[in-house]
């Protein structure tokens, strides 16, 4: 993807970021998703693109803005995108770890349609392709990481979301000897963060929302990770699996393991997170004195890589405090 297009993307998502930060710590989630959504689809439209939200805040029906299938731009390069506007609005509202605005593009096309269900989800870094597997025991992952990254068993950190449904998974991750990073929401961060030095998290196992897992995948095929997925329409209450086996155009089992391909379907691949909050993989938001200073994280398939990209959005007077 063209340089001056991930610029644009890096621009909606530090925009989003810099509206939500109005409302870390302040209790209200409602508030801070509606400012970032609000920001990012004002922002989006703005841009020279013709974009269709493929992952976005829900049907047309749900959601007044970045619904599913909105077309947003003045005109221009077709793409599909994928965003989460505050992930982790709970993150946001009570001030804790970790919350970010993420975007996701790709050509017109290419990114799966994911219904809002749950997905079992498997993430590692670029080092464990072909070496884990959904189908594998959580023993069995553990150790091929262990192997793999020259690691102890003892030394391999899952991140796993903190829920009832997850006990089970725990307790065998514990059982083979490995570490547990449990988080309390924003599972694109958990799957993202193990291909992203740094943030001490070597694999991701567990079930989330399908829409964060197509996010997550971007991320992951545009640095060469691993990323495999199968949906869980048997923890779905609203009816979802009939909804999405009528609207689903893409030829792909959805009973069965949807791998990278499946789920992105593009080499021209780009992924952008900006910190809302600070966090392992990027600072959140700052300000100080008249200026706002934000960080975010940009995978581009084009060169396979991780930019970490620190902005000064300056004021008209004074110097900002870096972290």
């Amino acid at each position: 993807m063209h340089p001056a297009r991930l610029l644009d993307m890096l621009a909606v998502a530090e925009k989003a970021a810099i509206a939500s930060a109005n409302w870390i710590g302040r209790g209200d989630k409602t508030a801070a998703d509606q400012a970032a959504t609000t920001t990012m689809r004002d922002a989006f439209n703005d841009l020279d693109i013709c974009g269709r939200i493929v992952i976005g805040e829900g049907e047309r029906d749900e959601a007044p803005m970045l619904f599913i299938g909105e077309e947003l731009g003045l005109g221009g390069e077709e793409l599909d995108i994928a965003v989460d506007p505050l992930e982790g609005t709970n993150l946001c509202a009570f001030g804790k770890p970790n919350a970010l605005t993420t975007v996701a593009v790709a050509p017109r096309g290419t990114l799966l349609y994911a219904p809002d269900t749950y997905m079992d989800k498997i993430a590692a870094g670029p080092a464990c392709t072909g070496v884990v597997g959904i189908d594998k025991a959580p023993a069995e992952n553990v150790a091929a990481v262990a192997r793999t990254l020259g690691k102890s068993v003892e030394d391999v950190v899952v991140c796993i979301l903190d829920r009832p449904r997850h006990q089970d998974l725990i307790a065998a991750v514990r059982a083979a000897g490995a570490r547990i990073r449990l988080i309390d929401d924003g599972d694109v961060f958990g799957a993202i963060a193990t291909a992203v030095p740094g943030t001490g998290i070597d694999l991701y196992l567990g079930s989330g929302g399908a829409p964060e897992g197509v996010l997550a995948c971007t991320g992951l095929k545009a640095i060469g990770g691993v990323f495999e997925g199968r949906l869980r329409f048997d923890l779905d209450e609203d009816g979802e699996e009939k909804r999405c086996r009528a609207e689903q155009t893409a030829e792909v089992d959805l009973d069965g393991v949807l791998t990278m391909d499946m789920l992105v379907r593009s080499d021209d691949a780009a992924f952008v997170a900006c910190g809302v909050t600070d966090g392992e993989m990027v600072s959140g938001v700052t300000r100080a004195d008249g200026s706002i200073v934000t960080e975010c994280v940009l995978m581009n398939a084009a060169d396979r890589t991780v930019r970490f990209v620190k902005t000064c959005h300056r004021g008209e007077t004074g110097a900002v405090r870096f972290r």
